[in-house]
């Protein structure tokens, strides 16, 4: 009974700790009636500029895109690759970088929405009024389609502008070392500062890694208010998570992987089910290992799934870092 009481503490936070994040990245909405059936996580075809589509909601929604970073590669719509009418416009000029950016120009109090359809996976965003936006190209090389949409009513969206291109990239990790809306860490001044401080004295990248993951496993805490009241549309600011030193699993996934991507080794955030929950956690890659995509190690003594959100709230218990272990509880989905 000792040792029974324990476990099953560990296991009910951490039931807690998945319903908390399955709360904070919802599963996209479900297409309407006629519409192509798709799973719960999956969005509708791309359709011609002429028809109406009916979009499911991504995970979270972007914000502004973000300025040229402070270190590290920059985003910028260069105008050399350019698909516009008098709507929006499609700035494919550095898809060789792994991004493209996306503007809606013309006036309108409607939803917006752009997605970005690659070679395996379809991904769909909120788009802001305005405001140049950074999609990565997560899937790599290969064809790709990018369209804005119009919200008409309900779920149903008018496609005002697409643009289909191939991409080669010039590295595999260019599209998980820049900055984006998931990962904003260009203007995050004290996230970049925190992340020099903690590797200072430290060359090996993997060794950085689990510095910056000991810092956030040991300092962050899991705001269980936020985890139950967060709307759908959220992004984390990495600075306002640093100072505030708590945050959901967006938070720890987003502020971890900005932080590593700073000091130039490549990060995936990834989104996708812990058990049945909507989750984020992060994957890093090194010379040694190349992608760790279901282990890391970060102890010296033995690999783990790096998923800083369960490690830190469930204070690194035996049953908690069981269930992390090595992955077979985690199914990815989309990848930033």
């Amino acid at each position: 009974m000792r040792t029974y009481f324990p476990r099953l503490i560990s296991l009910l936070l951490l039931l807690i700790l998945l319903t908390g994040c399955g709360q904070a990245l919802p599963t996209p909405e479900v297409p309407q009636a006629n519409a192509p059936q798709a799973e719960q996580a999956a969005y509708t075809e791309p359709v011609t500029p002429s028809t109406q589509a009916s979009l499911g909601q991504e995970a979270a929604a972007l914000t502004a895109a973000p300025a040229a970073p402070l270190e590290g590669p920059k985003t910028v719509a260069s105008g050399t690759l350019v698909k516009k009418n008098s709507k929006a416009v499609i700035d494919y000029s550095n898809t060789k970088d792994g991004y493209v950016m996306v503007q809606y120009t013309a006036q309108t109090t409607k939803r917006l929405k752009a997605q970005v359809k690659g070679p395996t996976t379809t991904y769909t965003y909120d788009l802001k009024l305005g405001q140049w936006t950074v999609f990565p190209l997560s899937d790599g090389n290969g064809s790709y389609q990018v369209s804005v949409f119009q919200n008409v009513s309900g779920t149903r969206y008018t496609n005002e502008l697409s643009q289909s291109f191939k991409v080669e990239l010039t590295d595999e990790f260019a599209p998980f070392l820049r900055p984006n809306q998931y990962v904003d860490y260009s203007d995050a001044v004290n996230t970049l500062a925190k992340a020099k401080e903690l590797t200072k004295d430290i060359t090996d990248p993997l060794k950085q890694v689990a510095a910056i993951y000991d810092y956030v496993v040991k300092n962050l805490r899991y705001d269980y208010q936020k985890a139950s009241t967060v709307k759908s549309g959220y992004l984390p600011v990495l600075d306002t998570v640093l100072a505030e030193k708590k945050g959901i699993c967006f938070d720890y996934a987003s502020l971890m992987t900005g932080m590593v991507r700073s000091l130039g080794i490549p990060c995936k955030l990834v989104v996708g089910y812990a058990g049945t929950a909507y989750h984020a956690w992060i994957s890093i890659w090194t010379a040694e290992s190349g992608w760790v995509d279901n282990v890391i190690f970060f102890d010296g003594t033995s690999w783990q799934r790096m998923d800083p959100t369960f490690a830190s709230s469930g204070k690194q218990s035996a049953s908690v870092m069981a269930y992390i272990g090595n992955g077979k509880n985690y199914t990815t989905k989309y990848l930033y």
